[in-house]
Formats: C-alpha cells, sequence, structure tokens
C-alpha cells in the first residue's frame, strides 16, 4: 500500500448527515494503513516541507478530547541546535537529535487523568498524520529533571506539563515490522481469565 494515496472525496452520509467515510478507499485498506505504522528513529537529512508539516499539524488539531476541551499545544520545533539540546535532556528524547523536526506536546496540568488520555490520542494523531506522508516518528517522554530543563528551554511556564516528545522526519531505512501479541492473549471475552 502507498502511503499518502488518502484523499477526501467520499461524501456518503448514513442518512443523518454524517460522511461515513472521509476518504475513497476500502475499509481494509484502511485499517491496513493504521496497522502499518512504525518508530522510527533514524532520519534522513532532509527537510520535511512546511506544507506537509500544517497538514499534519492540521490532523492533530482535529484529535478528540474529553468534553471536546482541546487542551493540548504544540511547540514545533525545527532549529538543529535546540533538537540537540533537547535530545540531550533526562528521559528517552535521544532521538530527536538526528530528526527534520520535533514537536513537544504541552498541557495544561489541570487535568491529569483527562489531560493525558488527551495527550496519548493527540500524539497518535500526530503520527498518523505524518504517516500518511511518509514522514516517521516516535514518540519520546521526559523524566522530572528533563521537563524542568525542557519549560526553560523553551520558556514555558510552571504550571503546563510537558512530558512528551515526537520525532519526526523520513525514514532513513525502511521501518521494520515487529512482532506482536495474538489477539487471544489480549482480548478477553465479558470477564478478565482467572490465572
Amino acid at each position: 500500500m502507498k502511503v499518502g494515496a488518502f484523499r477526501n472525496h467520499d461524501k456518503r452520509t448514513d442518512g443523518l448527515g454524517w460522511n461515513r467515510m472521509a476518504v475513497d478507499a476500502p475499509s481494509q485498506t484502511l485499517t491496513d494503513f493504521l496497522r502499518s505504522l512504525r518508530a522510527v528513529r533514524e532520519f534522513q537529512r532532509k527537510a520535511v516541507p512546511n506544507e506537509v508539516v500544517q497538514d499534519i499539524l492540521e490532523v492533530a488539531r482535529w484529535s478528540g478530547s474529553a468534553s471536546n476541551r482541546q487542551p493540548g499545544q504544540i511547540i514545533v520545533v525545527r532549529q538543529r541546535e535546540t533538537l540537540e539540546a533537547i535530545a540531550g535532556l533526562g528521559g528517552y528524547v535521544g532521538h530527536l537529535r538526528n530528526a527534520s523536526l520535533g514537536m513537544l506536546l504541552v498541557m495544561p496540568g489541570e487535568w491529569p487523568e483527562g489531560e493525558t488520555f488527551d495527550e496519548g490520542r493527540l500524539a497518535e494523531r500526530i503520527m498518523l498524520g505524518a504517516w500518511a506522508h511518509g514522514v516517521g516518528s516516535s514518540i519520546g517522554w521526559f523524566s522530572a529533571e528533563g521537563r524542568k530543563e525542557l519549560k526553560r528551554l523553551l520558556g514555558v511556564p510552571a504550571k503546563p506539563v510537558v512530558r512528551t516528545a515526537i520525532a519526526l522526519g523520513y525514514p532513513a531505512h525502511p521501518p521494520r515490522r515487529g512482532s506482536r501479541k495474538p489477539i487471544s492473549e489480549l482480548v478477553h471475552e465479558e470477564r478478565y481469565p482467572a490465572s
């Protein structure tokens, strides 16, 4: 399947005015695309065009959130020196060092449970939006000390939470397909199995 093949043409509705499918692709093609997302931590030295970045951000803007609060903000970092400085902070963010750009998620710090869930949704949406353009990504996180230094570096006030970074760029190598546990080990019908 060719990444980036989806376009907004299908306007079929369910009778209530809702789009059933926002793209003209069979369901299996779409779910194959979703399953094709892989973590990419090695990138080509090639800039991601601004129109692609803007489209990724537009996809992110439409990410769902609890009560449609839309709490997340995104700091886009493209300067090499800043990416290298961020990559040296505590946590799991070293892959930002070679990325074309990074997106750092800033949450208000007002509702930990809901914001954490929304932050994960936003991160996955950014990664899928990027992959639709053939741009690889990998999520990273900051330790408590790394967060403190990151806030200082990027001018983020004390209250907001910045714990997630997404490295983005064109993959240096074809992403590897990892193995997955069988569904029977992940999904249980009606009850958790007895040990």
